[in-house]
């Protein structure tokens, strides 16, 4: 599994008026639709229902919203910088400005859990996580995360 296969370079994004979780997850939806062709309304909803069991927030300003959806064949991802920190409710308490969410199929369970396992080491990875609080650009941003996640996968 490599994340070049798991985000489509139009599914990174850096958003600058992010003001709630909940608007947060909107965004994460219009992006998964128009990346994707997700639903918006059932990828919100399965986001949000996701997070009501725990918050996604795993420390160090890194939040890793998932959920599973019908009608997926692949799991799939989209990744957000926020310009603005966000509150998360993260394990760590500290605020999130950088957000990775993974959709996966609702049958999913060994690739969901592989693939969120990558994104998850990649994540960990602070000179990852410094490279893209450095860029605004979501090419740069996109390159950033497909090398990295090579490189963990390689580790």
């Amino acid at each position: 599994m490599d994340l070049s296969n798991l985000l489509k370079p139009d599914a990174v994004k850096v958003l600058s008026t992010v003001t709630s979780k909940k608007r947060l997850f909107q965004d994460l939806g219009d992006i998964a639709h128009s990346a994707y062709g997700l639903d918006a309304i059932q990828t919100v909803d399965a986001l949000q229902e996701r997070e009501a069991l725990g918050p996604t927030g795993v420390g160090h300003g890194v939040a890793l919203p998932h959920a599973r959806l019908h009608g997926l064949k692949s799991v799939v991802g989209v990744f957000l910088r926020l310009e603005k920190a966000l509150d998360f409710d993260a394990v760590d308490r500290l605020p999130v400005d950088l957000v990775f969410a993974l959709f996966a199929p609702k049958d999913s369970g060994v690739d969901h859990l592989k693939a969120l396992a990558l994104v998850s080491r990649t994540m960990r990875n602070a000179e990852v996580c410094a490279k893209l609080r450095a860029n605004t650009d979501p090419a740069a941003l996109h390159a950033v995360l497909t090398a990295a996640a090579g490189g963990v996968q390689a580790a």
